[in-house]
């Protein structure tokens, strides 16, 4: 009996001594900064926001209507220029680069960089009059937070999730998620505020966002008009290779928004 206690013990310390861990690290695992990066097709500029600058790759500026991206949890959203020129040429496209990533300054949570995207939006409301937002992966809790609060025409959301919670439970069901989580990105509580049209892009393979965490963000947007692609075989950092992806946003971007 008495080993019994002390195999318990121990296990229970060393549980507890991850959990401490993974409470400590979370931010180090849930956002990997890039570093910044030079490309000669599109102009960018520092965007100050409170406690930091945020490096903002532009192209088209001079065009109406906007579309603000925010990328992934580990892009370089810079990747996006040659392929976003060709795809949407009389858009004005901006790229953010979160607190940390590409040259911006300050650290990344999820209170900064939804506050981020508000300051974005709004400063960039003042030259555009119709502004649209695509999110991929991480970015889509962040373009969700901001289609709730402000008047976005469009939204784009590519790999979704419900929470940021939900997709941690999926990968560690053996820890206390609902108790360690300081980021949680819960997209599925402000479907109800966005009155935007959305476009849902799901991998097919995802195997970092559980097809199901899509599917639950789905069914908050049940009755707001959300068309979704479903990519064949793509899985969730690939998208990029497949035509259908491209598609689907050229398809969505093409009707007019220049219409109130």
């Amino acid at each position: 009996m008495k080993s019994v206690i002390i195999i318990f013990t121990i296990s229970f310390m060393l549980y507890a001594t991850f959990c401490i861990i993974m409470y400590a690290t979370q931010r180090h695992q849930i956002y990997f900064p890039t570093p910044p990066s030079r490309n000669s097709m599109a102009e960018n500029f520092l965007l100050p926001v409170t406690g930091a600058k945020l490096k903002i790759w532009a192209l088209h500026q001079d065009c109406e209507p906007a579309i603000i991206y925010f990328g992934g949890n580990a892009e370089d959203v810079a990747g996006n220029i040659s392929g976003f020129t060709q795809l949407l040429p009389t858009y004005a496209i901006y790229m953010v680069n979160y607190r940390g990533y590409g040259g911006s300054t300050g650290k990344p949570t999820e209170t900064a960089l939804c506050d981020d995207a508000v300051t974005i939006f709004d400063v960039l409301a003042e030259k555009h009059r119709n502004i649209s937002v695509m999110g991929r992966s991480l970015g889509s809790g962040v373009a969700v937070h901001l289609a709730s609060l402000r008047p976005i025409k469009k939204l784009v959301l590519v790999t979704p999730f419900a929470s940021l919670a939900g997709v941690a439970k999926t990968h560690l069901p053996f820890l206390p998620i609902s108790l360690l989580l300081k980021d949680r990105y819960d997209s599925a509580a402000k479907t109800s505020e966005i009155k935007a049209q959305v476009l849902m892009i799901i991998a097919e393979n995802d195997e970092i966002i559980p097809r199901k965490q899509s599917e639950i963000l789905l069914e908050a947007f049940a009755e707001k008009p959300c068309k979704v692609v479903i990519i064949p075989t793509a899985g969730h950092n690939t998208l990029d290779n497949y035509k259908q992806y491209y598609q689907a946003l050229k398809s969505f971007f093409s009707k007019s928004i220049l219409k109130k």
